[in-house]
């Protein structure tokens, strides 16, 4: 099983990310990332293998108050760094972390592409997530975020930030374990 983290603080916000990573970790994993929102960009850091590998590619960004970070065990797609999480929407507007298994991604992928033209990095459900929740005709973020999971099935916990919310993180919940 994965890991996922979200943390709003003022400061070391990668160092934080990293230090509750390694509070869940119980085996080895094949990737882990962070990404933290820097003066409204996303700064992500990937890394294949275990924490401590990420950890030495780490910056830390001084104006950084929210971040996410994950530990991957591969499901969908091959360990690599293109399926290494955070992932984020081809519009730029959110980033995601995800545990769990989304059974109809593919499905989804494909309506994702054909309709809205969009294109995907990695083979990742979790990249499928984060485009779907931008791709809601929904005015707010919390209404992007419900409409998108009405369309997951699965189980699955997220950690999700947004660009024009620098300041929350949205968490959602379904069948998977998920602690606040």
């Amino acid at each position: 099983m994965c890991g996922i983290i979200g943390y709003i603080g003022n400061d070391n916000i990668n160092k934080n990310l990293v230090t509750l990573l390694k509070n869940l970790e119980y085996r080895g994993y094949d990737s882990a990332g962070t990404c933290v929102l820097c003066e409204n960009q996303f700064k992500i850091s990937r890394s294949l293998g275990n924490i401590e590998k990420l950890e030495k590619k780490l910056l830390e960004y001084k104006s950084a108050k929210i971040g996410i970070a994950h530990t991957r065990w591969a499901t969908h797609g091959s360990p690599c760094i293109n399926n290494t999480h955070p992932h984020t929407s081809m519009d730029g507007e959110f980033a995601i972390v995800h545990n769990g298994i989304i059974e109809n991604f593919a499905e989804l992928k494909s309506e994702l592409i054909d309709n809205n033209n969009i294109k995907f990095y990695g083979e990742t459900d979790t990249e499928v997530i984060a485009n779907l929740i931008a791709c809601q005709k929904e005015k707010n973020t919390l209404s992007k975020i419900i409409s998108a999971c009405k369309k997951l099935v699965g189980s699955f916990a997220l950690a999700i930030i947004c660009k024009s919310e620098p300041n929350k993180i949205y968490l959602v919940k379904n069948k998977s374990p998920l602690y606040v």
